[in-house]
């Protein structure tokens, strides 16, 4: 099972096993849509329920139960978690809009120009505020192409795990 990190446990909060959280997702509260996380941890995974979340300042809260629902009311059990990577399974996502892709599933894949020339991998993307930018590699050399479809970006296939650019590899 493919499993994403979506947040992580940032704090705790308050005296009954409640911690913070720190959202990747957008808007953040999305996070609060999986009911079933696989806490990272120093080299462990815990299973964990999401009991009750809600907003709180420019983050989350959420009050976490073990595998079978039990809940985590101790604050130093819940301190403990302080760092740990929420993961979510690939498949309790919802599938995309045509068109749309999850930046995670853009990960690696291989982007030639429109005359077949490699430029790279897809290592990972950021925003420049005006559009997503990919961030490809290939060996030493790193080129920041902008997520335009249309103009920059002709296509994107999962299927065959490669996007076709409108992009010189001298750019």
């Amino acid at each position: 099972m493919r499993r994403l990190v979506l947040g992580r446990i940032a704090g705790v909060y308050g005296v009954r096993g409640w911690v913070k959280l720190r959202s990747s997702t957008r808007p953040i509260e999305n996070l609060l849509d999986y009911p079933r996380w696989w806490l990272v941890h120093q080299g462990r995974e815990i299973e964990t329920t999401l009991i009750e979340g809600r907003n709180h300042g420019d983050g989350l809260v959420a009050q976490i139960g073990d595998a079978n629902g039990k809940l985590i009311d101790d604050r130093d059990v819940a301190a403990s978690l302080i760092g740990a990577e929420i993961h979510v399974a690939r498949d309790e996502l919802p599938e995309p809009e045509e068109g749309q892709y999850y930046w995670f599933d853009l990960i690696g894949l291989a982007v030639v120009n429109e005359e077949g020339v490699d430029l790279g991998r897809v290592d990972s993307l950021t925003s420049n505020g005006a559009q997503d930018v990919l961030v490809i590699k290939q060996g030493e050399v790193e080129r920041l192409i902008p997520f335009v479809k249309g103009p920059i970006i002709k296509s994107v296939s999962l299927d065959e795990q490669r996007i076709v650019a409108d992009w010189q590899p001298d750019y």
